[in-house]
């Protein structure tokens, strides 16, 4: 007979909810959004935790549904360049972005990200449920559902392995030994939520359920619509569960038919029956293929290789983890993902005092508690938020950068097709990453930089006719980020920051932990990569990229960061030409043919793009010298001078000379008469501050300009608050909010970062899951991470700020976090902070260098009388930037300060 367990251990580390949502089998809306989450990074799943009718939705990181639209820039991109300088210089906000024939160009969009099979769980004994639970363990990434009814108290408990790369379920007789007797079988895709709203391509999919003889397992495979041009024309994709049955029987049954077009199997329902079971294990996993056949062949194959490949890997997991009994073992199958997992999420930990009588509540407490709470952030509520989102991001990291989505959808068809945004969304999604102290986040985010550089190179030269550049595209479906997603409200093409601003989370992880060797990954595409990572014009010869797949890894300073940078900063070069520039007055200025600046004279950087704004007056967003471009120019540059000075390759001097030289050509920023630092340094421009977005922030975050610049600092506060006063356009989109949350933490205003994460808190922000919505109020019906993962970013800057050689604690403490701690994060000086703690008047933590002779500058963001090194009074040592202490740091030396407040 079965035990009774204390589900309470199982979440200890966690949250749990005390109602579930079930989905239905049509009609099921929103109800996925309310599951638990689990994931690797590739593979995962949401459960939605119904006792008696479960789901379970299995999800694939590069799942893309293609449609009709092109996969190649149009060629007249390159030649409508010098008409948009010229209309920009001339102030003409009438100018229209064409095709050849003079029509004006429709916007077309990436292919969408899509789930996996929906299982469906149907246990046959069904009683009044009570006692019911449904958890999420954040240390082992296990999901869970527990209840009692009249034959006992029953437990599901399921994980996807980072060991493995499967999900695995473990579902058990009851307590009183009653047995498990149910029906698995897989949903329809048009019975899934949204699958025929909007989608008309769906139509194309075809697909079949497969139950094989035996009952072993049950699978859908899936043949994408083929479209010329698709890289996808002959793909598809499957999803495989295999069934282990302990003491019980299993048989395949035919449900009836649901008479779905797409469903072309010859058997359109099948299903597997389970009885009389003293436990049944689910064994999943899924994946895709460029290489399903001929769309017109698929009704008439029966065997598909993606899905012998699928059976022959979870095959291997169940034979690998047998106890002594020739069973499956689930505790052995999770024990080696454990050790992965939790060391990643254990890495941080984050306590605030206050509201101890919901620490330990159940989810809707937690959110209820917020509502009520309308001016204040909950601390209960506060620590649980933090913890979900930093689970989350760990369980879609690895494999590639976090989608709109994470890796989450239970819906076809999903909100801005769950891909990548490249302008806010994944920028503020990987904020915490390397603060945050993770390994796997890096790794993938860096192969999804690098499977789309490629396309990032065929942007520059296509947009603005470059050679040996990047322009980052807004959007990627993750198999391609080429420039075609764009019209004139919405000019992409544009769009320059993009370089600079995603390579900094990759200089950033250099600046945290030092030099890497990053194992080369299918993800990255490398071997389209050959002209592209080297610095040398033509890029590696064939020996020399033959010497570097061999290694088995890339280099983080000269394989990644020298070759990316020097390209991001080759952009700048060539976006920059004599014939626009601003003279001694800051007037912008046109001279054919003129070939080089005179004295005083700057760059105009034209044409540029703030997202997504315009100045009043001016009714088009392609613009010159947006603020957002300038500050991303001078932190790329900055960032390639760092890297070649660490490096100091053969040369380097030269190149160093050239990008100061740059620098110091570069625009300058300017100030509204009020003193707000502009969206656009241009004297023709009339600021607009209707708007939700703080592209013009860049200085403060992602840039680190206002840190020592008091000037700058003043004109950046001064901005946001025109912002607050002045914006009556859309607020309740998250990334905005997140968004100035990490902005406000830069610039040292704690109970601004406060004011911009409430209203995500307050209104209806979080599911029941904890899971975010791309809303307040959910308006765009849209399911998003941006809120779970910006949270992390913006707490981290607030409680720590860092750049090379120096740390500040505390920068930005909200006035209402009196006490609390933070353990774990990492610093951009390279140093590990432990223990931060702070209470009544003390502030204590120890420092770890990753390097010797780490040299640094060592301050608090509140003010302290004192300061003590490993116990003993230090010496203050004052500049134009502010007390601090200097110390020098070795590698594994624990070192202890502690700041005497006033």
């Amino acid at each position: 007979m079965a035990k009774a367990v204390d589900a309470k251990r199982m979440y200890e580390k966690g949250n749990h909810a005390r109602t579930y949502t079930e989905v239905p089998t049509s009609d099921p809306g929103r109800a996925w959004r309310e599951g638990m989450v689990s994931g690797n990074g590739e593979n995962g799943y949401i459960m939605a935790g119904a006792p008696y009718t479960d789901t379970i939705i299995f999800q694939y990181m590069w799942f893309n549904f293609p449609s009709p639209d092109p996969r190649v820039i149009p060629e007249e991109l390159t030649g409508q360049l010098a008409d948009a300088r010229r209309n920009v210089f001339n102030l003409n906000d009438q100018w229209k972005i064409t095709h050849t024939d003079g029509e004006t160009r429709k916007r077309t969009f990436f292919y969408s990200y899509h789930p996996g099979h929906q299982l469906r769980l149907n246990m046959t004994s069904k009683s009044t449920v009570a006692d019911y639970e449904r958890w999420t363990n954040y240390e082992t990434a296990e999901t869970g559902v527990r209840f009692t009814d009249e034959f006992g108290e029953w437990i599901r408990t399921s994980f996807t392995s980072r060991e493995d790369n499967v999900s695995v379920m473990k579902i058990e007789r009851s307590t009183t030994g009653v047995k498990i007797n149910m029906t698995i079988s897989i949903d329809d895709i048009s019975s899934m939520y949204k699958a025929k709203d909007g989608m008309s391509e769906i139509t194309a999919l075809r697909y079949k359920k497969l139950v094989d003889p035996n009952a072993d397992y049950i699978a859908q495979v899936a043949h994408y619509p083929s479209y010329p041009g698709s890289e996808l024309i002959d793909g598809g994709y499957a999803g495989l569960t295999q069934v282990v049955v302990v003491n019980g029987s299993k048989k395949r049954v035919q449900l009836a038919d649901t008479n779905e077009p797409m469903n072309v199997g010859v058997v359109q329902n099948p299903a597997i029956q389970v009885t009389c079971a003293d436990a049944v294990y689910l064994i999943t996993q899924s994946n895709r293929t460029f290489d399903m056949g001929k769309i017109e062949d698929f009704a008439g194959v029966t065997q598909y290789a993606l899905v012998n490949e699928l059976l022959k890997n979870t095959n291997a997991t169940v034979e690998k983890y047998q106890d002594p009994s020739g069973h499956f073992d689930y505790d052995a199958a999770l024990a080696p993902h454990i050790m992965k997992h939790a060391e990643e999420f254990n890495a941080v930990r984050f306590s605030l005092n206050g509201d101890e009588d919901l620490k330990g509540a159940d989810n809707e407490a937690l959110i209820n508690a917020q509502k009520e709470s309308k001016s204040r952030i909950n601390h209960a509520f506060m620590e649980q938020v933090y913890n979900q989102g930093r689970y989350a991001l760990i369980c879609c990291s690895g494999s590639s950068a976090p989608r709109l989505y994470g890796m989450w959808t239970g819906e076809w068809n999903p909100g801005w097709r769950g891909i990548y945004t490249l302008d806010a969304n994944v920028n503020l999604q990987v904020s915490p990453m390397n603060t945050g102290h993770l390994t796997f986040a890096q790794l993938g985010y860096i192969a999804f930089f690098l499977r789309n550089t490629s396309d990032f190179e065929y942007n520059a030269r296509m947009s603005y006719g470059m050679h040996d550049a990047l322009q980052v595209s807004v959007n990627s479906d993750g198999d391609r980020g080429m420039q075609v997603e764009y019209d004139n409200a919405y000019p992409f093409q544009y769009w320059n920051a993009g370089a600079s601003w995603c390579l900094l989370p990759i200089f950033e992880y250099w600046q945290c932990y030092g030099n890497r060797q990053i194992p080369i990954h299918p993800n990255m595409r490398i071997h389209d990569l050959k002209q592209i990572l080297s610095v040398k014009d033509g890029g590696l010869t064939d020996e020399e990229f033959r010497q570097l797949v061999g290694k088995g890894y890339l280099d983080l300073e000269k394989d990644i960061l020298l070759p990316l940078l020097t390209k991001q900063a080759n952009f700048w070069e060539q976006l920059c030409t004599p014939e626009y520039y601003t003279d001694l007055s800051g007037n912008a200025c046109y001279e054919k043919g003129k070939m080089s600046l005179n004295p005083g004279e700057k760059y105009l950087l034209i044409p540029t793009y703030s997202p997504e704004n315009n100045p009043i007056g001016y009714n088009s967003t392609i613009t010159a010298n947006a603020t957002m471009d300038i500050s991303a120019a001078r932190d790329g540059l900055h960032m390639i001078i760092a890297i070649e000075k660490a490096i100091r390759r053969e040369g380097y001097e030269t190149a160093v000379a050239k990008w100061e030289t740059l620098l110091g050509l570069l625009p300058d920023y300017k100030v509204d008469k009020d003193g707000a630092l502009r969206e656009w340094a241009m004297n023709e421009y009339k600021e607009n501050n209707d708007h939700r977005h703080l592209s013009h922030l860049y200085p403060a975050w992602p840039a680190y300009e206002t840190q020592n610049n008091e000037e700058l600092h003043k004109a950046a506060i001064i901005a946001v608050e025109n912002r607050n006063k002045y914006n009556r356009s859309d607020a309740t989109a998250g990334h905005g909010w997140m968004h100035k949350a990490l902005v406000c933490a830069r610039l040292k205003d704690g109970d601004g970062v406060i004011s911009s994460l409430l209203p995500m808190m307050v209104d209806s922000g979080y599911y029941t899951s904890l899971m975010t919505d791309h809303d307040t109020n959910r308006r765009n019906d849209c399911y998003c991470t941006d809120t779970l993962f910006g949270i992390l970013g913006a707490v981290n800057e607030a409680l720590l700020f860092s750049n090379i050689g120096e740390i500040e604690v505390l920068p930005a403490l909200p006035t209402e976090w009196k006490s609390g701690s933070i353990n774990g994060l990492m610093s951009r000086a390279g140093v590990e902070v432990k223990g931060l703690l702070w209470d009544n008047n003390i502030v204590s933590f120890t420092l770890q260098s990753v390097s010797d002779h780490n040299e640094i500058k060592v301050k608090a963001g509140i003010h302290w009388t004192k300061g003590m090194v490993n116990h003993k009074e230090a010496e203050t040592h004052d500049d134009e930037f502010g007390k601090h202490l200097r110390l020098t740091l070795n590698a594994g030396e624990d070192v202890t300060v502690v700041f005497i407040l006033s």
